[in-house]
């Protein structure tokens, strides 16, 4: 498989949506254990959380961790964008301490409390995103896929198809996630709504500049930027 293939396009832009997929879900799982983390033991929740009270430093380790492990993801997709040697290498760190990090949760949660949804959901989505990392790496595959030959276009309008699911993903959330934050009637999910729809509509914005820009040459941005200028004076 050649790195410039069709095939070998696709499985790298695969690769990069997949991460910003999951390291976002693993930024907003960390926001999203806030409430258990910081306020076990509020009336609204305390029959479900309230258990968690007793090991309520590591609930905020959660947190911490889990907001870490995100933006290091996010790094991660920045890197493969670009096309860096190193950027498999950490892809993969990554996501094995997200996995980690995450079972742990899991296992605490389920031992505490007797169910630990919605980690679960985050877990899972590191664990599919490292297996397919993996997999790249067989022999054959990764002679397409090295993401270090895969400079160009192609990343950047993954790129850019990855901020605008990212944006999807936070501006969704609040729905996706009610079930399992919803105590007494109330969505605890949309506690930050000003704050994620703000950040969605920041990612919408900023993938479809990137794809924009992945699909027009230096010359045609150029040609516009001067026919913008032109028409302002």
């Amino acid at each position: 498989m050649q790195p410039n293939s069709f095939f070998a396009k696709f499985l790298r832009f695969i690769g990069i949506v997949l991460m910003a997929l999951t390291a976002g879900f693993t930024i907003l799982g960390g926001v999203g254990t806030g409430c258990a983390a910081f306020a076990p033991l509020n009336p609204d929740w305390a029959d479900s959380m309230g258990p968690l009270a007793q090991m309520q430093w590591l609930y905020i380790f959660y947190v911490l961790t889990g907001v870490a492990i995100g933006i290091a993801g996010i790094r991660a997709v920045i890197l493969l964008i670009k096309g860096d040697a190193k950027a498999y290498r950490d892809t993969v760190i990554t996501l094995l301490a997200g996995v980690v990090i995450g079972a742990i949760h899991i296992a605490t949660s389920r031992l505490l409390r007797g169910k630990s949804m919605p980690v679960d959901a985050v877990v899972y989505t590191n664990v599919l995103t490292l297996v397919i990392f993996l997999l790249f790496r067989l022999p054959g595959i990764w002679q397409g896929v090295d993401f270090s030959q895969g400079k160009g276009k192609s990343n950047q309008t993954a790129g850019g198809v990855a901020a605008i699911m990212l944006g999807l993903l936070t501006l969704t959330i609040q729905y996706t996630m009610a079930t399992t934050h919803t105590w007494g009637g109330v969505n605890y999910a949309e506690a930050f709504n000003l704050t994620m729809t703000m950040a969605g509509a920041g990612c919408l914005l900023l993938g479809a500049l990137i794809s924009v820009k992945a699909r027009m040459s230096s010359k045609a941005i150029d040609e516009v930027a001067r026919q913008l200028i032109k028409h302002i004076q």
